[in-house]
């Protein structure tokens, strides 16, 4: 957790990127959130008196904990900070996987727009996306065909959802679809914060022959909110080689059902 310079902001951002940094950590402390936020400890404190008498964080001593293990989901501003040398190592091993010529979908967030930047210099691409600024970058740095699923826009994501976005799909065939996760145990499966979110993945998932998922190891072991595929719904994982241990021996001694690639 690093902020470089000095960004001024409201005590209610300063508070909801607490919320944020809390969602990543299992705890945050004082002095720490002082430097990132370049701010007093009396200023901390009294942000994370407000937090927790709302209920969205439990005080300690000298910090701050998870009310509970859910993960909340980031804007995509926020998702920015986290774990991005992980993202970028996992992006550009995904990226190999894609072939000139592919047609292609590609999920929404920070992962993906990492896996957007890998595909500049790939030859005849067509690429499904629902993420407006991935949408933007490959229009502007690649020669691909981008289909844009219209829909509704999430806020603080700027991607589409819905029955329009899903409807947009059921029509759509694709070689290679990539998607991101908030959260994957061997338990419960690959699960996102949001019930419209998951409803499009699933719906990406129906349309590709072959479905690959993008992980950092920060998110293996977490718990969301909802579930929107099953390990055998896999064909591809892609994550960095600091994933638990027990769960790495897991996905290692079940490489027949998917195929883990460690960036």
């Amino acid at each position: 957790m690093k902020q470089t310079e000095a960004h001024p902001l409201f005590a209610e951002e300063r508070q909801e990127q607490i919320i944020s940094l809390l969602s990543q950590n299992t705890k945050l402390l004082v002095p720490d959130l002082c430097d990132y936020f370049h701010v007093s400890p009396a200023t901390i404190r009294s942000d994370l008196r407000e937090l927790a008498a709302k209920g969205r964080l439990k005080r300690t001593h000298g910090g701050a904990i998870p009310i509970n293990k859910t993960i909340y989901e980031p804007t995509n501003a926020d998702k920015k900070i986290y774990n991005t040398p992980e993202k970028q190592a996992i992006a550009a091993l995904a990226a190999q996987l894609v072939e000139d010529g592919d047609t292609i979908a590609i999920d929404a967030g920070t992962t993906m727009m990492e896996l957007a930047k890998n595909l500049v210099g790939k030859e005849e691409l067509t690429i499904v996306v629902n993420d407006l600024n991935i949408a933007v970058f490959l229009e502007q740095n690649t020669f691909s065909n981008i289909i844009v699923l219209g829909g509704n826009l999430r806020k603080g994501q700027q991607c589409t959802v819905g029955p329009i976005t899903l409807s947009a799909l059921t029509s759509l065939n694709v070689d290679k679809v990539f998607l991101a996760t908030n959260a994957f145990t061997p338990e419960k499966g690959f699960m996102t914060p949001d019930i419209n979110q998951a409803e499009v993945k699933k719906a990406m998932l129906r349309t590709a022959t072959e479905r690959i998922v993008l992980c950092d190891s920060s998110k293996i072991g977490k718990i969301s909110f909802v579930e929107f595929a099953k390990l055998q719904d896999i064909n591809k994982l892609v994550t960095d080689s600091g994933i638990d241990s027990r769960i790495r021996k897991y996905l290692d001694d079940n490489q027949d059902t998917i195929q883990v690639l460690y960036a």
